[in-house]
């Protein structure tokens, strides 16, 4: 499994069980995983930021590394490599990824609202996103 990507503890646990392997003997085989440096949380967690970092806001990487079961000091050293990054600024460019031009009505607003809220982004910025693609286009009222 570990040939094709990077796999948190937990998350690798999860699976091993599911195909059969009891308790102990998963717990055994991952331990010597680690101890050989061939399963690691920090790589996993970074692996994953770098993998959602532009697509997916702070928040929703922070809560996919949780369900994972990736261990929290990981977890924040990871987004920590993230650094101070704009999120409106990445919000923005995802939004002109996916739309061509600003809602031309509230049904449409509240549906590209949704979408960044859906990516992670807090509602303040998706609100900065739509105001700012607004005023670029002329839509003083957004």
């Amino acid at each position: 499994m570990l040939a094709r990507r990077e796999y948190g503890r937990a998350e690798l646990r999860a699976r091993l069980l599911a195909r059969g392997v009891d308790e102990a003997g998963a717990d055994e085989a991952l331990d010597e995983l680690v101890r050989r440096g061939l399963l690691s949380d920090e790589r996993y967690a970074e692996a994953l930021v770098a993998r959602k970092a532009g697509r997916w806001g702070r928040r929703a990487i922070a809560h996919e590394m949780k369900e994972k079961g990736v261990d929290a000091a990981a977890a924040s050293s990871a987004l920590a490599a993230l650094g101070q990054r704009d999120e409106v600024e990445e919000a923005l460019a995802l939004w002109r990824r996916r739309y061509d031009a600003p809602p031309g009505d509230p049904r449409e607003k509240a549906r590209q609202l949704r979408f960044l809220l859906s990516r992670g982004y807090p509602a303040s910025v998706a609100m900065k996103v739509l105001r700012r693609v607004g005023v670029d286009a002329g839509e003083e009222d957004l």
